[in-house]
């Protein structure tokens, strides 16, 4: 996060101010793994949608 050298106890961040940090941006959404393109997302919740109609 800020560049320091990581220390064992807060691996791989150099302090626990870092690794909050960190976790604050992944659950506010600054981080974010990538998705697909548009069309595979239609794709992905039309077929969602297709087994949420369908009986057990």
């Amino acid at each position: 996060m800020c560049g320091k050298d990581a220390v064992q106890k807060y691996r791989p961040f150099c302090s626990g101010r870092c690794a909050d940090l960190d976790l604050g941006k992944w659950l506010t959404g600054e981080y974010a793994i990538p998705a697909d393109d548009a069309e595979s997302m239609e794709e992905a919740a039309e077929e969602s949608a297709r087994q949420e109609q369908k009986p057990n």
